[in-house]
């Protein structure tokens, strides 16, 4: 009885080495070019284990055997047969998620601007609180077992009857895919790209639909339910936490201001998650009965949230930056810069905006871009706000339309280039050389 625990909690920090410590290893050493040449893959990965987890949770596991065998993968008279079967079903969950994440992304402006109230986002973030809770055990989210078997029916057999089977997969999986799909489909509209959401959704849908290939297609015999899957409960709720503690940072700055991009300040977030885990932030359930397990399963879970939203915030801190003009409009700025026959970088920018953390966090800190830049005006407008009519009036002039939007101005006034997506270093240094 006492092996159990053990094993779960040595799978536990793997998770966790998995999802924290290889950013580490691109942050501190890898070129700036190969961190972001695995930035579309890095989500599609993180994406795809979303699904991956989902699946394994009890509002799909169970749900696995017997919808394979509605579409007939199991009954066909060879392999490639069942194949393509399975194929059409993953297909289908993919036709079903896909759509939202190309939505997601065509919506990522009404989203920064929803984004900009605190109170939208303490909203947002009480809902993934809720979710968390939910994954802890403190009530259930999953549809009556009779609707879940006549949505597993629908379809019939066949390659079609299969692919129809996959579309309704959704709201089978909802109770358990609504917490993942919340927080991805947040990140997706930050990015304000249709394709990055197309592949993320269709990422998350591969995930999902794994275990229903593996059956349908080779007959695997899945493990049985049991005790393991409320240890994926656990993992979802903290991951839900962190999520929660993310949102609320970009209007309450006071949640991440203490972070630091420093090896120790990172290592030691990595060892608070590390002992909130063998405290039994996963092992461990609220179930039992025993009070000091439940309040050792509380502090993991604390421990682990803390030390891992820690992790994440300084690891997005850059460590240097360009030297931003304080307190000046972009008009303002454009008038200054002529007068003073210096070149202007103006740089619009929202804490919503994970592109324009990354031109901070590996453009703007680098070295060379650094020193080049000094002989420019340099102005950051803060565009979280959207409705401010500062930031209304410096959109305007500069008819930007999305972010993140960096413009160049020579010592004339006159606009030379304009970059309205993530750039490596080398490209912006080579622009910033150009202008006069």
């Amino acid at each position: 009885m006492q092996k159990r625990p053990n094993r779960s909690l040595f799978v536990s920090s793997l998770m966790l080495a998995f999802l924290f410590v290889p950013g580490t290893a691109m942050a501190a050493e890898e070129s700036f070019a190969e961190v972001v040449s695995r930035g579309p893959l890095a989500a599609g990965l993180a994406a795809f284990g979303s699904g991956l987890l989902v699946s394994l949770t009890p509002c799909v596991y169970p749900m696995v055997a017997v919808t394979v065998s509605v579409f007939g993968a199991q009954e066909v008279k060879s392999r490639w047969q069942g194949a393509g079967l399975a194929a059409a079903f993953v297909a289908g969950i993919v036709a079903m998620f896909v759509p939202l994440g190309v939505a997601a992304g065509l919506g990522g402006s009404v989203f920064g601007s929803v984004l900009s109230s605190p109170w939208v986002v303490g909203g947002i973030s009480a809902l993934f609180l809720v979710m968390a809770a939910s994954m802890f055990g403190a009530f259930d989210l999953d549809l009556p077992s009779g609707l879940k078997n006549k949505l597993a029916g629908v379809g019939g057999g066949g390659h079609a009857g299969a692919f129809v089977l996959g579309l309704v997969c959704g709201p089978i999986a909802a109770p358990c895919t609504g917490p993942f799909l919340t927080g991805i489909l947040a990140w997706i509209a930050s990015t304000q790209s249709a394709l990055m959401g197309a592949g993320a959704m269709g990422a998350f849908a591969l995930g999902l639909g794994l275990p229903f290939f593996l059956v349908g297609a080779f007959a695997v015999q899945l493990p049985k339910s049991g005790r393991w899957m409320m240890h994926i409960k656990s993992v979802m709720g903290i991951i839900l936490l962190i999520v929660a503690v993310y949102f609320l940072a970009g209007p309450f700055s006071i949640l991440s201001q203490y972070a630091k991009p420093t090896t120790p300040f990172l290592a030691g977030s990595l060892m608070v998650a590390l002992v909130g885990l063998a405290l039994g932030a996963v092992h461990k359930t609220f179930d039992d009965p025993s009070r000091w397990v439940r309040a050792s399963k509380g502090l993991g879970v604390l421990l682990v949230s803390v030390g891992a939203v820690q992790f994440v915030f300084g690891a997005l801190t850059p460590e240097r930056s360009l030297e931003w003009e304080k307190a000046i409009t972009v008009a303002e700025a454009k008038v200054k810069a002529v007068e003073s026959s210096r070149p202007l970088l103006v740089d619009f920018t929202a804490q919503w905006c994970a592109s324009c953390k990354e031109l901070d966090k590996f453009t703007f800190a680098d070295e060379r871009v650094k020193q080049e830049a000094g002989r420019f005006l340099a102005v950051k407008v803060d565009a979280t706000d959207d409705e401010d009519p500062v930031v209304v009036t410096a959109m305007s002039q500069l008819k930007v339309r999305g972010l993140p939007t960096v413009v160049l101005f020579d010592s004339t006034g006159i606009e030379i280039a304009r970059f309205t997506d993530f750039v490596e270093a080398d490209e912006m240094l080579a622009k910033l050389r150009s202008v006069e």
